[in-house]
Formats: C-alpha cells, sequence, structure tokens
C-alpha cells in the first residue's frame, strides 16, 4: 500500500465518522440550542447590542494586580483571535465550492443563533472562573466540575480541546498560510511551515499576557483592512449586491436544491464552517472569557456574542461577496480551485496579481494570531488532565509539530480531522450548557435589574440562588473586594 492509498483510506475513515456526527446529531443540537437560547433569555444577541458595543470601553473591573489584568477589550480581542482566521476565508470559499452559495445563509444562521450560545457559555465561564498566577482562568471544563460535579467529563473535554484547537486546528491554520504563500510566491510549504512553528514557539513561551498584547495589536489592523477592502469591492460593485443577497437567499430556499438534495449540503457546510469560524457553542471562547477582570459576568457574555457577529456577518459575509462578486465563484464550484485559492483568485479579480499575494500576508496573520490563541486554550485545559510540567512539555512539543503536518499535509484530511475534533469538543460543550443555561439567564436578569436601576453592575456570588464552586466572585459583605474606579 503506497502513501496515497493510505492517505485515501485515512481520509475515508474521517469522512466517515464525520458523516454520523455531523449529518444530524450536530447539526439538530446547535440550531435546536441556539434557539433555545435565544428564546430563554429573551434574544439577548439581538435586543442588547449597544450594550456591547458600549461595554469595549469598560472600566469597572475587579481588583487585581494592574499588571495581570486582562481588560474586557483584550479578551474580546483572544477570541477574536482564534475566530479571525482560516474559516472567514478559506472555510468560506470551502463552504461555496461544496455547499453552493446557499451555505452562506446558512453560515448566518449559525451567527445569529451563535450570539446566544455564545453569551450563555462566556457567561457561564466568567461565573466559574478561577484565580491563578497570572490573573483568571476558566472555561467550560470549570463549569463542568464545579456546577455539575463532573470531573470526568471536564476532562473528556480539556482532551477535545487540545484534540482541536491544540493540534488539528493549528493544523488547518498552518495548511491554508502555506497553501497561500505556495500559490502566490512558490515558497516550498516544509520552509513555510518551518518559520510559522519557529514563530508560534517564541509567543506561546510568554504566555497568556503577551498573547493578549499580541492578539490585541494586530486583529484590529488586520480585521479592519481587510473589511475596507471588502467594502471596496461592494461599493464598486454596487449594482451587483442585490443580485447576490437574491442568489443567497433564493438558493437557500430553492426548489431545485430541495429537490436535488444540494439543500443538505449547504446546510452541513455553512453550519461546520460557521462553526469553525465563530466558535458560538463550541466551549472555546469561553476560556477566553474568563480571563477578563469584568465587574459581572454578563459584561463578557455580551463582548463575546458580539464577537460571534463581528466574525460571521462582518468578516465571514465579507469574503463571500468577494468570492460570489467574481468569475471566480464558478471555478470553485466546478473543482478547479480549493480552499485559500479560490479567495485568492477572486481578490485578484478584483483588484489585481497584487491582491492575491496581499491575501497571503493577510491570511498569514489572521491564521497566525488563531494558531496563537488555539494553542492558548489547548494549555488552559491541560490542567484537567495532568499539571505536571513533562505534559506542558509534551503538549507544546505536539502542538509545534501538528503546524509542520499541516504545513505539508493535503487539504482534504486536514479539514476532515479538524471537523471531526471539533465535533467531538461541541458535543461535550453544548451538553453541559445545555443544562446549565437557565443560571446564565439569572445572571442577565441581575445585570439588567442593576442596569435599570442606573447602577454600573457588579456580581456577587450570592446574587443566584444555587451556584456551586464559585471562587473568584465575592459574596455580600466582601464589596472592598471590588474596584469601582
Amino acid at each position: 500500500m503506497d502513501f496515497k492509498e493510505v492517505t485515501d483510506f485515512i481520509n475515508s475513515m474521517i469522512g466517515e465518522a464525520n458523516g454520523i456526527l455531523w449529518g444530524y446529531i450536530l447539526i439538530a443540537l446547535l440550531l435546536g440550542l441556539g434557539l433555545y437560547f435565544t428564546i430563554g433569555s429573551k434574544f439577548v444577541q439581538i435586543r442588547h447590542i449597544g450594550e456591547m458595543f458600549r461595554l469595549l470601553g469598560d472600566k469597572n473591573v475587579q481588583s487585581t494586580d494592574k499588571k495581570d489584568q486582562i481588560s474586557s477589550l483584550q479578551a474580546f480581542f483572544i477570541g477574536a483571535g482564534t475566530r479571525i482566521g482560516t474559516g472567514n476565508l478559506a472555510g468560506v470559499s470551502i463552504a461555496i465550492a461544496l455547499g453552493g452559495p446557499d451555505a452562506i445563509f446558512w453560515m448566518w444562521v449559525v451567527a445569529i443563533l451563535g450570539g446566544a450560545s455564545a453569551f450563555v457559555e462566556s457567561t457561564l465561564a466568567q461565573i466559574y472562573k478561577v484565580k491563578d498566577k497570572v490573573g483568571f482562568k476558566g472555561g467550560p471544563g470549570y463549569y463542568m466540575e464545579k456546577q455539575l460535579g463532573k470531573r470526568w467529563m471536564s476532562a473528556i473535554f480539556a482532551v477535545t480541546v487540545i484534540l482541536s484547537f491544540g493540534l488539528t486546528f493549528n493544523a488547518v491554520q498552518s495548511n491554508t498560510i502555506a497553501s497561500a504563500f505556495n500559490n502566490s510566491f512558490d515558497l516550498n510549504v516544509w520552509v513555510v511551515g518551518g518559520v510559522i512553528t519557529v514563530l508560534t514557539a517564541i509567543v506561546i513561551f510568554g504566555g497568556v499576557k503577551r498573547i493578549a498584547t499580541f492578539s490585541s495589536i494586530i486583529v484590529p489592523f488586520m480585521a479592519l483592512f481587510y473589511i475596507i477592502l471588502a467594502l471596496y469591492v461592494m461599493l464598486t460593485n454596487l449594482s451587483l449586491i442585490p443580485d447576490v443577497f437574491a442568489l443567497i437567499v433564493k438558493s437557500a430556499f430553492g426548489v431545485e436544491q430541495v429537490v436535488g438534495g444540494g439543500i443538505g449540503a449547504a446546510i452541513m457546510n455553512g453550519v461546520k464552517r460557521g462553526l469553525f469560524s465563530n466558535e458560538a457553542g463550541m466551549g472555546s471562547a469561553p476560556n477566553a472569557a474568563a480571563t477578563a477582570t469584568v465587574s459581572h459576568p454578563v459584561k463578557q457574555g455580551f463582548i463575546q456574542a458580539l464577537g460571534v457577529f463581528f466574525d460571521t456577518l462582518l468578516v465571514c459575509s465579507a469574503t463571500a461577496f468577494i468570492i460570489l462578486m467574481s468569475s471566480t465563484y464558478s471555478a470553485g464550484l466546478s473543482g478547479d480551485m480549493a480552499g485559500i485559492e479560490i479567495a485568492q483568485a477572486a481578490m485578484s479579480d478584483h483588484f489585481s496579481s497584487w491582491a492575491g499575494m496581499f491575501l497571503a500576508v493577510a491570511i498569514f496573520t489572521f491564521a497566525f494570531s488563531s494558531i496563537i490563541g488555539s494553542y492558548y486554550y489547548g494549555e488552559a485545559n491541560l490542567p484537567f488532565i495532568s499539571e505536571s510540567k513533562g505534559a506542558l512539555f509534551v503538549y507544546r512539543v505536539l502542538a509545534l509539530g501538528m503546524i509542520v503536518f499541516g504545513a505539508v499535509m493535503q487539504l482534504d484530511i486536514v479539514w476532515g480531522l479538524a471537523d471531526l475534533a471539533m465535533a467531538l469538543m461541541a458535543l461535550t460543550n453544548l451538553i453541559a450548557i445545555g443544562i446549565l443555561a437557565p443560571i446564565a439567564f439569572k445572571a442577565l436578569d441581575n445585570y439588567m435589574q442593576q442596569r435599570k436601576a442606573g447602577l454600573d453592575p457588579v456580581f456577587y456570588a450570592d446574587d443566584i440562588e444555587g451556584l456551586k464552586g464559585v471562587e473568584s466572585w465575592p459574596v455580600r459583605g466582601q464589596a472592598k473586594k471590588v474596584d469601582h474606579r
């Protein structure tokens, strides 16, 4: 059996597993629970958009050493650093190529419902966060163990986080960077993979504070410039915008798609690529949300919900419009191009050859920030498996090794592994937040009561009856622990 036969066999096995998980189970859970969270929170992701933007500049924090504070905005950028990446460029391209333009409609649905999912999981992460040597840490593993009392569930989730974010997702990111640079500059993928690995090693040994600083500097610039280019494309093609919207919506509900079975492929690819992009409900963003030193858990729930909209409704939609307004759209559907190549060709079609090269550089900044944030998610959950320095060293070596693996491996294997790891991770987290959602709803009620009273909300551990294992929030009578600046 030669190498190609081996890779084809591996790819078929991955495809079978993904078919089982994504065929019905994950899609039903993501959309069903997203609807439940939306109704249960009284459409929090829509009603409170103004509050979300206001909180980006929030200064009322828990009192910790200033040098260790991760602001609400910085935590937003750590989350954005992992959200905004390959999923916004190559992921959208793949969704359109495999599912057609109607896949974009289902990405929008996932984002709108996912805003409520992100609110619930990030609010829970804030409630159950714990202090560590550099500030706070937390995430699904903590609310599974503390409130549900399921340490084994936390361990399972930790394994899935490490498999997905720490290993396979970073392989996807490096694969896209290597493909983009090979396509634009004819650089050897082994060389590109080696450079990415060295740069990642330099950053990850600096800790979460360096991760926050790096993300807060690079993410706004890379996202803003990319959106400016997309706006330019739309402004110079205004007459095509109604046609593109109509194409996306009609394709989503068209008779041809229903009769031909294409709607199933569109939903599956739209939901998968939407989840890979915005991570709502997957359980990853709560790890970043927990690091923020806000005065009320709901504040970071709002911030992370805004991050989902920023990622999918802005950045992913920008990529979709760039592709659908270009002549390369049909080439993607025919299979002549794949992944990031479709987006690069579309950019070159709208501008000139320099745009494809620019996108190679842009994808490096997008994907590299995702690699850094993804690595941290894995490290934050490693203690549920082992707290030894040896385990941390092994994890770091494996994470760096997967970056090289992803750079040189074929696209379908890398994305197939990512989909499988993502499915296992999301399944574990969705079960937990489905059970714990009422706590997030009560926290939202508490927050809104204080806002209506003209207060800047502050949370106490005894504000919600029945909370277990809350360590980082004071009880009433310990108000001096909260900084009201």
